[in-house]
């Protein structure tokens, strides 16, 4: 479900960019331009699912006059609001899995965590840095 693209206003700062999203009232900042649109993506993003989850509506892209002042840019931000719940959402979910009775009995003696041993497992699999589990 891909909303549109928001407008951003960027202005330059001492150390990076400040982003303002009029469309939903709210700021962020970056190091550099490419920074500053992936954080205003991610505000973006964020802001988007928490009114989806308190049942509210997500803005429109445009709802907002923006008024741009000299030296500053002005461009836009896409978001896909299914895809970025999908990367941020950690909830946990459950996963049967079988494995033969001897090795229960092993790993249990051994005190295998087997949530953790599948997540690394699967992280592995994927090529996913073991931190982010």
């Amino acid at each position: 479900m891909k909303k549109g693209a928001y407008p951003i206003i960027l202005e330059k700062t001492d150390d990076g960019y400040y982003v303002k999203i009029p469309d939903f009232g709210i700021g962020t900042q970056g190091e550099t331009i490419v920074d500053a649109m992936e954080m205003a993506r991610d505000a973006i993003g964020l802001m988007g699912i928490d009114l989806e989850d308190d049942g509210k509506q997500i803005p429109e892209p445009g709802s907002v006059k923006v008024e741009v002042e000299k030296n500053n840019i002005l461009t836009l931000v896409d978001i896909d609001f299914l895809e970025y719940r999908r990367r941020v959402d950690n909830k946990a979910v459950k996963k049967n899995c079988t494995i033969p009775y001897w090795m229960s009995v092993e790993a249990d003696k051994k005190g295998v965590n087997y949530s953790r041993l599948l997540q690394e497992a699967i992280a592995s699999v994927l090529g996913i840095n073991k931190e982010k589990c």
